[in-house]
């Protein structure tokens, strides 16, 4: 592995309203002698409102530069690469999602395709020392075999989104081993934590339960998530983001592609149903709801969702292995900093 030092970089951020993006910056600027250029297309998949209240604790800093754009936009890509060089690039824009994927796919293959593509292509042509980019646990689809393995055959996506991700790794592959880029994919699981994505099913709930309204609880009950915790997961970024595959060659002289997949997820996947008691217990605790709730009466358990899978459970000892790393954050103490998040931003 080829250690990269962050002192003094120009490092590219995509997605950098985003959850995972802007919580990256803002960790990176506090920590390390670091510019950042950060992209972000500030769409209204989910409250803008939220975006920007990320984007407050970076937008000032004088290290920090922020770009309205969409990936999508080759030329804008083209003229950052050119102006700005950067050493690092960690692509964190695609529309997330695997339900929304089923009712917009237009918007997937736009961002998570055609956008990574043109990364792809300004890193081909302006180099750079390591392209961290994030995939997803979806691709595991409906694997059997828990848990999942980055040595796991992952053809077969139940999902347009998880299609998606499974093809940057393809590309981002390919790129590597044409034009030796070192590349390395960060397979998510479950992220949670404090101004999360509203589409997440813990800020969903506390939504729903709050306005008196029924939470649907799918496959009835019996799913599990490898939840991960914010912090965990920019933690194991920045230590990847210092690990770039080595750039070497095979026996018959030609590169051997500096490429690397590795899962980011909590290993330790929690029912769903443990999940909403941890979480409605916490909201009465902190006020968010009122001590007599009858949470029995909102909750509703419905069958599987088409695109959905009954567990993500991470296998992470090749990041530990190789990074020294394993997320390591409780779910409750993950959802009491959610919940106290929630309660000082709606209430």
């Amino acid at each position: 592995m080829e250690h990269i030092s962050l002192e003094n970089k120009t490092i590219l951020v995509t997605g950098a309203a985003g959850f995972i993006g802007a919580n990256l910056c803002r960790r990176l600027l506090k920590d390390y002698n670091v510019k950042i250029i950060g992209i972000d297309n500030l769409n209204d998949y989910y409250d803008v409102r939220i975006k920007e209240y990320r984007l407050d604790f970076i937008k000032d800093d004088p290290h920090f530069t922020f770009i309205k754009g969409n990936i999508a936009d080759k030329e804008m890509i083209d003229n950052i690469f050119e102006t700005c060089r950067p050493d690092i690039v960690v692509n964190l824009a695609a529309q997330a999602g695997v339900r929304y994927s089923i009712q917009n796919p237009d918007a997937y293959i736009e961002s998570n395709m055609l956008g990574f593509y043109n990364l792809l292509e300004a890193c081909r042509h302006h180099p750079v020392e390591h392209l961290v980019y994030a995939s997803s646990s979806s691709v595991y689809g409906s694997n059997k075999k828990v848990p999942y393995s980055t040595e796991d055959k992952v053809d077969n996506p139940v999902s347009l989104y998880a299609a998606t991700k499974k093809s940057n790794e393809l590309m981002a592959h390919a790129y590597s081993k044409l034009y030796n880029i070192p590349s390395t994919g960060l397979r998510f699981f479950t992220v949670y934590g404090p101004a999360g994505r509203p589409d997440m099913a813990y800020f969903g709930f506390t939504n729903k339960l709050r306005n008196h309204e029924t939470i649907q609880i799918f496959n009835y009950g019996n799913c599990k998530r490898d939840f991960t915790y914010i912090d965990d997961i920019v933690e194991g970024v920045i230590r990847v983001m210092q690990g770039a595959p080595e750039k070497k060659n095979g026996e018959d002289g030609l590169p051997i592609p500096p490429y690397a997949v590795y899962n980011i997820g909590n290993n330790q996947p929690e029912n769903l149903l443990d999940f909403v008691q941890i979480l409605s217990e916490e909201l009465v605790n902190y006020d968010v709801l009122p001590k007599d709730y009858d949470f029995e009466a909102h909750k509703e358990l419905v069958p599987m969702q088409p695109g959905d899978v009954p567990i993500t459970y991470a296998d992470t000892t090749p990041l530990e292995r190789d990074y020294g790393f394993k997320p390591s954050t409780p779910l409750r103490d993950g959802l009491i900093e959610f919940v106290k998040w929630y309660k000082a931003f709606y209430m």
